[in-house]
């Protein structure tokens, strides 16, 4: 039996486990499905177990899949270390409703949500995280561990590092050909900002247009 896990039983992975079971029936393989936590909140939760890693580990498995749906990317990265180390192997968890056009390439790991587009010529890195209505446009770079919050709007021609939150509703302006918009490694980009020029890495911005915070 392939054991199959969401690991994460709080607010993102409750999300997340609904696709994943629509996307697995099709399946004919014989699976178990199962919410992953470090500290379960309950046996179980909407009707799926849940067990602690090491319990997991402990299940008669053929194989092992898991998809990490902590939101914060460097936790995000732990566990996929923690799991490589295992042998685990890793799943994508896509919408049904996901759009994806020509020339995308897409790391392993990956969460896809309703209502998610990815139109052309697109690189993105592995365990990426796009929330409902959020959309890559062509020839976007995304590395390793970004995370998109509901209704992000990356425009063309944008290049968004490692470990870079972009909040809920944000716009990205559209880059140039051979001179992109970048937002930096681990920056963050707040809830409606409007970008219209380069983030450096870890910097936080806000506003329309975005602009650093400043805090007091």
């Amino acid at each position: 039996m392939k054991q199959i896990a969401i690991f994460g039983a709080s607010g993102c992975g409750r999300g997340v486990m609904p696709l994943a079971r629509e996307q697995l029936a099709a399946c004919d393989d014989l699976y178990q499905l199962v919410f992953v936590d470090d500290h379960p909140p309950a046996l179980e939760c909407n009707g799926q177990r849940v067990l602690t890693y090491a319990q997991w580990l402990a299940e008669p498995a053929s194989s092992r899949h898991i998809n990490i749906a902590i939101a914060h990317s460097a936790v995000r990265q732990k566990l996929v270390e923690r799991c490589v180390a295992d042998g685990v192997q890793f799943f994508e968890v896509r919408a049904a409703n996901v759009v994806q056009l020509d020339g995308v390439q897409l790391g392993e790991g990956a969460i896809l949500c309703p209502f998610v587009t990815l139109t052309s010529n697109i690189c993105i890195g592995k365990h990426f995280h796009a929330n409902l209505y959020s959309y890559v446009e062509h020839d976007c770079v995304i590395g390793d561990y970004v995370t998109f919050a509901p209704g992000v709007k990356c425009n063309g021609n944008v290049i968004v590092e490692d470990h870079a939150y972009i909040g809920t509703g944000a716009v990205i302006k559209q880059g140039q050909p051979g001179q992109p918009l970048v937002i930096g490694r681990g920056a963050v980009v707040g809830m409606g900002a409007v970008v219209t020029k380069n983030v450096p890495p870890g910097a936080t911005v806000v506003g329309n247009p975005a602009r650093p915070l400043v805090k007091n």
